[in-house]
C-alpha cells in the first residue's frame, strides 16, 4: 500500500505531459488587457495613441499575430492596429516633448523616445520591411545609439516598473531587442556599410557587458543571436544554453531568481517555485536558439507551461517581482501580461496549437 502511495506522489510531482492549453482564452485575455491599456489615462499620454509598454505592449505585438494564425483569424485586432498606428505617427519623433508633453517633460523623456525607437524598428520590420516608415524607424534608432562611454553601442532604456525589463540596469535587454530588430531586416539592408558600422558598435557593447548581466538579459541576447548570429560567439551561445539548462527546476520550470541576479525587492510578494514569466521567456529563447521541442528539458518546460494556464482566465499567473500592487489595479497585472505573452509564444513556437 505504501508503495502505491509513493507512486501516486511521484506521478503528481511530474509535469502533466498531456495537459492542454487554450490559445483562444490566451488571446481573449491579452485583447482585454490591451483594451484596458487603451483606456488607462497613464497609457494615453503619447502622441498618436497609447505607448508601447515593455510589460504589456511588446509581448502583445510579438504573440498576437502568432495567435491569430493559430486561431485562423483573418485580420489583426483593433488593438494591434491601434498600437501600430501610434508607432507610425511617432516614427520620426526624436524630441521628447513632441513624443509626449507629460512624459517628455520628465527627466526620463529621452529614455521613452529611445526605447520606442527600438520598438518601432522591430515591429515595423516584422510587419513590412520594405515600407518607407520602416526605413525611417531604423534611421531614428541608429541616430539615438549611444556613441561613447560605458554603454557605447546601446541605447537609453526605460526606467518605469522595474525588473526584469524596465529598470535602470536593463540597458542590455533593450539593446538585445534592437539586435532582434536588425536581425529581422532583409540581408541587403544589413550589408550596408553604415548599418554594419552600427552593428559592430552594438556587438562590441555586448562583448564588453555580457558577463555582467542577469541571465534574463543574456537570454534576450541569445534570442536575438538567432537572427543576428555575429553578436554572440558560438562558444558563448552553447555555454549560455547549458547554463540555462542547469537552472531548470525538477518540475520543468524556471524560477525568476534563477534568471538573476537581481536587486533586493523587500516590498514584493515572496516568490514560490517555478515562474510563468521565467519559464515562458527561457523556453522561447532556447527554442529560438535551436533547442527542439522534443529535447527532454524543453519537453518538460512546455509541459509545465501547458499545465499552468489558468483554465478560466486564459492567463499565466505572475506577481510583480518589485512590489505588491493593490489588487485589481492596472499595474497589478503587468507582470501577468508579460508572462502570458511569453508562455503562449513559447508554446506556439513549439507548434503547440491546441484549441
Amino acid at each position: 500500500m505504501w508503495l502505491k502511495s509513493l507512486w501516486i506522489i511521484a506521478l503528481t510531482a511530474l509535469p502533466v505531459l498531456g495537459a492542454d492549453w487554450n490559445p483562444r482564452l490566451a488571446a481573449d485575455y491579452l485583447d482585454a488587457r490591451e483594451k484596458a491599456w487603451f483606456a488607462w489615462p497613464n497609457a494615453t499620454r503619447t502622441e498618436g495613441g497609447p505607448c508601447i509598454s515593455c510589460h504589456t505592449g511588446i509581448g502583445y505585438l510579438m504573440v498576437r499575430p502568432e495567435l491569430r494564425r493559430a486561431l485562423k483569424e483573418s485580420q489583426a485586432t483593433s488593438w494591434e492596429k491601434g498600437l501600430m498606428d501610434g508607432i507610425r505617427t511617432r516614427v520620426d519623433i526624436t524630441d521628447p516633448l513632441k513624443f509626449s508633453k507629460t512624459l517628455g517633460a520628465s527627466p526620463r523623456g529621452a529614455r521613452f523616445v529611445s526605447a520606442e525607437s527600438i520598438f518601432a524598428a522591430l515591429f515595423l520590420t516584422l510587419e513590412n520591411p520594405a515600407a518607407p516608415e520602416t526605413q525611417r524607424a531604423f534611421d531614428r534608432m541608429w541616430s539615438l545609439q549611444i556613441q561613447d562611454g560605458k554603454d557605447k553601442g546601446a541605447w537609453q532604456w526605460l526606467v518605469t516598473f522595474g525588473d526584469p525589463s524596465s529598470d535602470d540596469d536593463a540597458t542590455f535587454y533593450g539593446a538585445s531587442l534592437a539586435a532582434l530588430a536588425v536581425g529581422s531586416t532583409p540581408a541587403e539592408y544589413r550589408k550596408r556599410p553604415e548599418v554594419r558600422e552600427h552593428v559592430a558598435m552594438l556587438a562590441a557593447y555586448f562583448e564588453a557587458e555580457r558577463q555582467n548581466q542577469p541571465l534574463f538579459d543574456r537570454l534576450a541576447l541569445l534570442w536575438a543571436s538567432a537572427k543576428l548570429p555575429g553578436i554572440l560567439p558560438d562558444a558563448a551561445r552553447k555555454s549560455l544554453i547549458e547554463e540555462t539548462r542547469g537552472k531548470q527546476q525538477a518540475d520543468g520550470g524556471w524560477t525568476m531568481a534563477s534568471l538573476g541576479p537581481w536587486k533586493e525587492h523587500p516590498e514584493a510578494t515572496p516568490a514560490q517555485g517555478s515562474s510563468s514569466y521565467a519559464t515562458g521567456f527561457a523556453a522561447i529563447a532556447l527554442q529560438k536558439a535551436g533547442v527542439k521541442p522534443s529535447d527532454p528539458a524543453m519537453a518538460r518546460a512546455l509541459a509545465w507551461l501547458r499545465s499552468n494556464q489558468d483554465r478560466q482566465g486564459g492567463y499565466w499567473a505572475e506577481d510583480s517581482m518589485n512590489k505588491k500592487y493593490e489588487a485589481d489595479t492596472m499595474p497589478a497585472q503587468f507582470t501577468r501580461d508579460a508572462a502570458t505573452s511569453f508562455a503562449a509564444l513559447a508554446l506556439l513556437e513549439a507548434g503547440d496549437k491546441n484549441k
